[in-house]
């Protein structure tokens, strides 16, 4: 009979590395999680919990939806598609680094997920009251300025159809007027190349999303530039507009010679 080797707590065990995994298991588990639940679970404070989550998010380990519940992120999916995924981050960094660089502000690189945006990765700007790092969030598609950048590539039937559909993570579905409300901005994006979100998704929060389109194709990414409100002027202004599709166009054709798009 095989000895079997019986596994026991390390005597030298370190408290936050040991939760972090235990938070990670309960990822695994779960299909969204909360704060309160993972507090509850590990037997910590609230607080504590929500630190640990947020490193988890920031490593990748976890993704936020738009109702502040988590669920297990793309490093604990080890498959082709991850792969396929830091590979594009991995591309975009210097562009998101060089925008930020010239407008003095926050850009994310954002894909459309059905009815959500998920922030892909994030280079924070260098002014001291900036927006911060939102990689792994999930936000509404029709509220985020990335996400209705994409939507606006899309036909206005099938923009129903993503939108019509009861949000996976929660929320309520558009109304119609709501949906005529969107559709008409939609109209709006197309015609002057970028959306805008003033305090839509965040109360002190600007942003303007311009899509990575390519001829007719619907897009499925995005670049947004994010600031705090007080500064929603500049980042609307037709310079930094300008370099915001001038990034996106040099970022779609370099994925497009990678065949990434």
């Amino acid at each position: 009979m095989q000895n079997m080797r019986i596994v026991k707590k390390p005597g030298y065990a370190v408290d936050s590395v040991d939760r972090a995994l235990q938070l990670i298991l309960l990822l695994q588990e779960t299909e969204w999680l909360r704060i309160g639940q993972a507090a509850k679970a590990l037997g910590v404070a609230p607080s504590t919990a929500h630190r640990l989550m947020s490193t988890l998010v920031y490593r990748g380990f976890a993704l936020q939806d738009d109702q502040h519940r988590y669920c297990a992120g793309p490093a604990l999916h080890p498959e082709p598609a991850v792969g396929a995924e830091r590979a594009l981050v991995a591309a975009a960094r210097p562009h998101l680094e060089a925008l930020a660089a010239r407008v003095q502000e926050t850009v994310n690189l954002v894909e459309r997920v059905g009815a959500t945006a998920r922030y892909l990765a994030t280079v924070e700007g260098p002014q001291l009251l900036r927006v911060g790092n939102r990689a792994g969030t999930i936000l509404p598609a029709h509220v985020s300025a990335a996400g209705k950048a994409i939507l606006s590539t899309l036909p206005d039937e099938m923009v129903s159809a993503v939108c019509a559909r009861q949000p996976p993570h929660g929320g309520s579905a558009l109304t119609a007027a709501e949906m005529q409300e969107l559709q008409a901005e939609l109209r709006d994006v197309r015609s002057r190349g970028f959306a805008v979100n003033l305090g839509r998704t965040e109360p002190d929060l600007a942003a303007v999303g311009a899509p990575l389109a390519s001829g007719n194709r619907p897009a499925a990414l995005a670049l947004s530039i994010s600031a705090p409100l007080s500064r929603a002027r500049q980042i609307q202004d037709p310079a930094a507009v300008e370099a915001l599709l001038t990034c996106c166009a040099a970022l779609r054709l370099e994925l497009e010679t990678q065949g990434r798009l």
